[in-house]
C-alpha cells in the first residue's frame, strides 16, 4: 500500500514537472518558422472541434485582441501580435513579471477540411476564433 502511494506521488510529480517544462518552453523567446528573424513567445492555445465548427482559444490576457493578427496559411492558423507593458507600469518597481512581453507568434495546424466562415471574438482575456466547416449545415 505504501509503495503504491509513493509510486502515485512520484508519477504525479513527474507529470507536473513535464507540464512546467512545457509552459517554460512556450514562454521562452525562440524563432518560429518564417518569422525566424524575430524572437517571439507562444501563447497557450486550445483547439476544439464540433460537428459544425473548429474553435481556437488563444490565451492573451493584457493584449488588445483587435490588434492580434490571425490568418490561415497553407492549412495552418497563424496568430501574431505584441503584448506591451502598460505605460503606467513602465516606471514601477517590478517584484514579479511572469506574463511574457513583446512579440508573440503561434502557428497551429488545423484539422483537415475546408472552412466557409470565420468569426473572431474575445472572451475573458482569450482570442476566440471560430471556423465554420464548409458544408456543415445546421438543422
Amino acid at each position: 500500500m505504501a509503495g503504491d502511494l509513493a509510486r502515485d506521488w512520484m508519477w504525479s510529480e513527474a507529470c507536473e514537472m513535464l507540464a512546467r517544462a512545457e509552459r517554460m518552453h512556450r514562454e521562452l523567446f525562440r524563432p518560429s518558422g518564417s518569422q525566424a528573424r524575430q524572437p517571439a513567445w507562444e501563447p497557450p492555445v486550445d483547439i476544439l472541434e464540433t460537428e459544425y465548427e473548429v474553435l481556437v482559444l488563444v490565451a492573451l490576457p493584457g493584449v488588445d485582441i483587435e490588434s492580434a493578427q490571425a490568418v490561415i496559411e497553407e492549412g495552418d492558423l497563424v496568430i501574431a501580435g505584441t503584448r506591451v507593458l502598460p505605460s503606467e507600469l513602465r516606471t514601477a518597481t517590478i517584484h514579479r513579471l511572469e506574463l511574457p512581453q513583446g512579440r508573440f507568434y503561434r502557428r497551429l495546424p488545423l484539422p483537415a477540411g475546408r472552412y466557409s466562415g470565420v468569426r473572431r471574438t474575445s472572451i475573458a482575456g482569450c482570442l476566440v476564433i471560430t471556423l465554420q466547416k464548409a458544408g456543415a449545415n445546421r438543422g
